[in-house]
């Protein structure tokens, strides 16, 4: 299989075991950096040691052996002192799908494949999810078992209610004391001045952040052709329109809604990333790569 089809939405929807999609995703997307400035960043020089037998032949630098007639190794130190929080929106209005994949199953694949990257990379990982409040909170570690841990927990994650993202937010911004890296996981379906107020809470605490504003194609274009009756997945209210007399305005709000939160994270110097869950997951990994190398 072509690494670009592992990246696919529809691929990954005919994939069976979260860790199996994690796993074949991050090599897919891994092997098309074998070109790019980012192969090897997960891993520093350090210093030159003399060869010892059972060393790999190949980590000898012979241009040191040609000045200095000796063979030399080198030693590289592995970055371990990134911590990283995923943070992903398990309610009910998640679920909503209009093609091979819901909200939630995107994000919980996306946040799966981090959980592998990150952990190759000798980093710390942990997760938490929520709706109307925190419903699972799992502290950063960095082996493989506790890797499969957070697989496990992701691969068995339920949806929840109606949503209160902002007070989700504030008690994970107070829950999460440790510096680090936030990545959180939403359809970001919450009064937008609270929202804005949650997310900027952890600037304040000093943590570097990428949200993920995740949507579907529906949800986005709104190009329903016809009369429908729409139920709200978290109250159950009812609403009967012609989409095609509102169709103007409902874009206007959600890109007036999609602007305001770039001006904002970028003031506070938060990565706002809108994506869409017909996307390929390359575009999410490769701003978790960018992040990173900020960080460096």
């Amino acid at each position: 299989m072509k690494r670009e089809e592992l990246l696919k939405p529809e691929t990954l929807a005919r994939l069976r075991g979260l860790d199996i999609k994690a796993r074949l995703v991050v090599e897919g997307f891994l092997e098309g950096l074998h070109r790019s400035p980012y192969k090897g960043f997960s891993v520093e020089f350090s210093e030159y040691r003399p060869y010892i037998p059972g060393d790999e032949p190949r980590r000898i630098d012979w241009k040191v052996y040609a000045k200095r007639d000796r063979f030399y190794v080198k030693e590289y130190q592995e970055e371990t002192n990134l911590r990283a929080m995923l943070l992903v929106d398990s309610s009910q209005s998640m679920t909503y799908r209009s093609g091979a994949l819901s909200k939630l199953d995107y994000a919980v694949t996306l946040a799966a494949a981090l959980t592998f990257l990150l952990i190759k990379q000798k980093d710390a990982v942990g997760m938490a999810t929520f709706d109307t409040q925190i419903r699972e909170y799992v502290p950063a570690r960095s082996s493989n078992k506790h890797m499969q841990l957070l697989l496990s927990r992701f691969e068995n994650l339920s949806s929840g209610g109606e949503t209160n993202l902002a007070k989700s937010l504030h008690g994970l911004a107070e829950r999460t004391r440790k510096r680090g890296l936030v990545i959180i996981f939403s359809d970001l379906f919450d009064d937008p001045d609270d929202v804005l107020l949650a997310l900027r809470h952890f600037r304040h605490r000093k943590h570097e952040v990428i949200l993920f504003h995740i949507l579907d194609p529906q949800e986005e274009n709104f190009d329903f052709s016809s009369p429908l009756r729409l139920v709200d997945m978290e109250t159950r209210k009812e609403a009967s329109l012609d989409p095609r007399l509102i169709r103007a305005e409902y874009r206007k709000a959600l890109a007036g809604y999609k602007k305001r939160l770039l001006r904002t994270c970028s003031e506070h110097h938060i990565d706002y990333n809108p994506i869409l869950t017909n996307q390929s997951l390359e575009h999410a990994l490769f701003r978790y790569l960018e992040k990173r190398r900020r960080l460096r």
